[in-house]
Parts: C-alpha cells; sequence; structure tokens
C-alpha cells in the first residue's frame, strides 16, 4: 500500500499540490481525467467547484463536495513516478 494524501492544495486550472504521509510532494494535473468525462465528473469541470476539493482522512485521499475522489495509490503514482504493481497470483 503506498502513503495516503495527507494535504492538497489548488494551484489553479485543474492543478493540485499533494502532500503524502511519507513527505512525498509534487504537482498534478488532473485536466485530461476530469474534463470530457461527463457524469460525476461534470461539476469538476467548473473551476469553481474543482477547486473545492479536500483530504478526506479517512480515506487518505482527495474528495469533492459532490463525493468525487480518485484511488490515492493511483495518485502516489502519478506524483512519485513509482509504478502500481499489480498482485500476483498466490
Amino acid at each position: 500500500m503506498f502513503p495516503r494524501v495527507k494535504q492538497v492544495s489548488h494551484l489553479g486550472e485543474y492543478r493540485l499540490e499533494l502532500t503524502f504521509t511519507d513527505g512525498t510532494k509534487g504537482e498534478l494535473d488532473l485536466r485530461e481525467r476530469v474534463v470530457g468525462r461527463g457524469g460525476v465528473f461534470t461539476p469538476l469541470e467548473d473551476i469553481g467547484f474543482f477547486r473545492q476539493v479536500k483530504v478526506d482522512p479517512e480515506a487518505g485521499t482527495i474528495v469533492w463536495p459532490n463525493g468525487v475522489d480518485f484511488c490515492p495509490d493511483v495518485l502516489y503514482s502519478l506524483v512519485s513516478g513509482k509504478p502500481i504493481r499489480a498482485l500476483e497470483p498466490a
């Protein structure tokens, strides 16, 4: 299991700065993961709504008022550049 998100800052547009529990910190642009996807992601296309992002301390990830969140392992992989390893068969 990767570290969890402990802090998020909106940098502008669809860019966020994430800080993880292991001290890893980096910028992430979520434009391609939000814009044009429709459904629950539609409200996030509005920058005013997008910047309402918060950390869900229980889940250790980022979340918006409509309940949309992202897998914290994926966020960590994107920020750190460390791959998510697939589970190997037992």
